[in-house]
């Protein structure tokens, strides 16, 4: 069993780029991948921002087979 890790927005950062800022702002605003509250502090399931990435991937691609 691989259990969820739970990653704060300083871990989203380093896993996508996209600054730490900017997975607040997106959780402030209810966008981007689902977060919640553990405790006080704001985290994301590895899981979900993996299955985020993989969806905003499939919805921008561009190219193929020439």
């Amino acid at each position: 069993m691989n259990p969820d890790r739970f990653l704060p927005a300083k871990e989203c950062e380093v896993l996508t780029g996209i600054p730490e800022g900017t997975w607040r702002y997106w959780a402030h605003i209810g966008r981007g991948p689902a977060s919640f509250k553990l405790g006080r502090r704001r985290v994301w399931r590895e899981s979900a921002v993996l299955a985020w990435i993989t969806e905003q991937e499939e919805a921008t691609s561009t190219g193929g087979a020439a």
